[in-house]
Parts: C-alpha cells; structure tokens; sequence
C-alpha cells in the first residue's frame, strides 16, 4: 500500500498557546494521519500572505481574531488558485451556520480533542488530490461586512483594507476602488458593496460610491455638463466624482449633519 503524503497545515490563532496545542494534537494522532505543519499565522491577513508563498492542504483557523477573523478569511481563502480546506477551531459556538456557508470541512469547539481533529483531518485526506473541499470555498460574507477587499493583480491576491477606500466607481464588469496610494479593479458588484458597508459609504451616482470620511465639499456643474449635476470633492486626491441629480440633496445633506 502507498504512504500517503502527509497533509500540510497552517496554523492561525492570535494565542501562541493555542497553537502549540494544536502542533502537540497533531503530533499525537500523526500516526494515524501525516501531517506537516508548514506554517503559524496570528490572524488572517498573516495567514494569506503567507499563503501567497507557499501551500497549504489545511487551515486549522480560529474565529475571533485581531485584524482578520477566521470568517472574513474563509471568504478570500476561495480566491486562491489552490485553496486550502478549512476547519475552524473556536471556542464559540455561534459561527456555524456561518462556518458551513463558507464550507468548512469541520467545526470543532475548544479544547480540541485528539479523536474530533482526526476525524476532521480525515475528511479531507480521503478526499485528495481533487476534492470539492479545495473549490469555492468562500463567497459568504459575515453580517457585519468585511475588513478587507480582495482582487488578483499578476497571479497574487491583494488585499484592500476598507477603510482606505475614498470611492468606488463601477465600470463594464469590474469595481474599481481607489485609495490615496492607488486604484484597484475588484471583481464586485456595486448594490453589493453599498449593502455590505452602508455606514461607510454613500451613494452618489448609478455608478458611484464614496466613503463618508472622504467628502471634502460639493461643487455644482456647469449647465452643460451632461456627466454630472455635481460634483464632489475629496480630501487626500485631486479627483472629482460626478453627482446625480437624484443623489444631490442627501449627499450635500452628509457634510452638514
């Protein structure tokens, strides 16, 4: 009979005590499934920049983490051209229904046991190499909306955190977002980002969203400008974004509140 590759596993927790649990657990049932820890991540921006070096079979991932939490992860993990499977380890139980909308291999509650990690680990060791658990992980979004965007540029995934996006302006099939630094072309809806963030950001055209923080003033178009009724202007760039006719009043309406 073959030896089965051992799994390659990532480790994301904010607490180091935490995963070295979860290294010792591995060590424990290692003969009943390989393992190969490649790797330890505090949360999940650290998890996928480390995963844009090198391969993982699985994300062993808690929730509730600094900067990216383990949801907001799973939903960029299935933007990867290999994404890993994903089992959360969490010691909340009110993130199911989330966790398998994004299709975690498995949810275990903490202390992880031994016997409940192997059962997980199996699942997806007898499903490899061409497991639907490595395909579509992750296009679920957490109610409370994101921390990040992210997009492909020359076979890398970026990242884009949200509060440092000035506007979104939708052209043909793509999103662009732009913050100070530079644009970004977001493979995303519009009505999506506008119900996903509505606190942040303010509608000022069909195809115009502008965060709140950003609006500097308003100006009103010249009478045969058929671009825009107005326009608004923006602290940090030099650019203008057009403003409907529909959309003047409650985007003026913003600065004065």
């Amino acid at each position: 009979m073959p030896t089965q590759n051992p799994l390659k596993i990532l480790l994301v927790d904010d607490e180091p005590p935490a995963r070295e649990r979860l290294r010792t657990l591995l060590g424990d049932i290692a003969g009943q499934c390989p393992v190969e820890v490649v790797g330890e991540a505090a949360n999940g921006v650290q998890a996928l920049e480390f995963l844009q070096q090198a391969l993982a079979d699985v994300v062993l991932s808690d929730i509730r983490m600094p900067g990216m939490d383990g949801i907001e992860l799973a939903s960029h993990l299935g933007r990867l051209d290999r994404p890993p499977a994903v089992i959360f380890t969490t010691a909340y139980d009110n993130y199911a229904v989330q966790a398998f909308d994004l299709n975690a291999v498995d949810y275990l509650m903490k202390p992880v046991r031994a016997q409940r990690l192997l059962a997980a680990l199996q699942k997806v060791s007898g499903q490899r190499p061409d497991s639907a658990l490595f395909a579509g992980i992750g296009q679920a979004v957490r109610g409370g909306g994101r921390t990040h965007l992210s997009c492909h540029e020359r076979g890398r995934l970026l990242l884009v955190p949200v509060v440092e996006v000035l506007y979104f302006k939708a052209d043909l099939k793509y999103v662009t977002a732009r913050t100070v630094e530079r644009e970004y072309l977001l493979d995303e809806s519009l009505t999506h980002l506008e119900e996903e963030f509505p606190e942040r950001f303010l509608r000022l055209h069909r195809a115009v969203l502008v965060a709140r923080p950003a609006l500097a003033g308003f100006e009103k178009a010249a009478g045969d400008d058929a671009e825009a009724y107005g326009w608004a202007l923006l602290r940090g760039v030099s650019e203008k974004l057009p403003v409907s006719r529909r959309q003047w009043a409650a985007a003026r309406a913003e600065l004065t509140a």
